[in-house]
């Protein structure tokens, strides 16, 4: 028996130590959560300064971009201005019209030019089968020499600015009348002729 109690102690000593251990990888753990706590809070300052700084840098840089865009534009403007006010300077010493003419077209020919260098270009509609994508039909027509859906006339021209249609054209088409309408037409009773026959009765 005594021999037995004798041993009791020893026991409570071999317990006693792997609590020690477990203490300290515990201690261990808290350090290194505190640690990588601290370097993702650091982190993420970092970050929110960053994007701050990015808040104030580009409306900045947007405003810039803008104000370089318009005075390129106007650049490339200036001298088909200059054309104008030369024409009219001497539109009263042109010796006919026609030179008038001449100049107007020298300043028209200028505006594409400077339109063309910012990616801008004519939709050529004229002569063209219609194309709802780049064509607006306000009128239609019909011209037996011509194929059916051809634009005949332009109202008004379109523009594309680097290939995407800004503003179609405004067209007249030829439109045909297929032989089923024409079939159609002639089926239809004269109402004049059926008016003539009623009164007569």
């Amino acid at each position: 028996m005594k021999h037995k109690d004798k041993e009791k102690p020893k026991e409570q000593k071999e317990e006693v130590a792997p609590q020690k251990d477990e203490v300290q990888q515990l201690h261990q753990q808290i350090e290194d959560l505190i640690k990588e706590k601290n370097e993702t809070f650091e982190k993420l300052q970092r970050v929110a300064a960053d994007y701050e700084n990015f808040q104030k840098r580009v409306p900045k840089q947007i405003d810039d971009t803008i104000a370089y865009k318009k005075e390129k534009i106007i650049k490339t403007l200036l001298p088909t201005l200059d054309s104008f006010e030369h024409t009219l300077q001497n539109a009263h010493s042109a010796e006919n019209l026609n030179v008038l003419v001449e100049g107007i077209r020298i300043i028209y020919n200028q505006m594409l030019d400077a339109l063309k260098t910012h990616g801008v270009e004519q939709i050529n509609a004229l002569g063209r089968k219609f194309d709802p994508a780049m064509h607006e039909a306000i009128m239609q027509k019909a011209e037996a020499g011509q194929e059916d859906d051809t634009v005949l006339e332009e109202f008004q021209k379109g523009y594309k600015l680097n290939g995407r249609v800004i503003r179609p054209s405004r067209v007249i088409i030829n439109k045909l009348q297929s032989e089923q309408d024409q079939q159609e037409e002639k089926s239809e009773p004269d109402e004049q002729a059926i008016d003539e026959s009623i009164d007569t009765e």
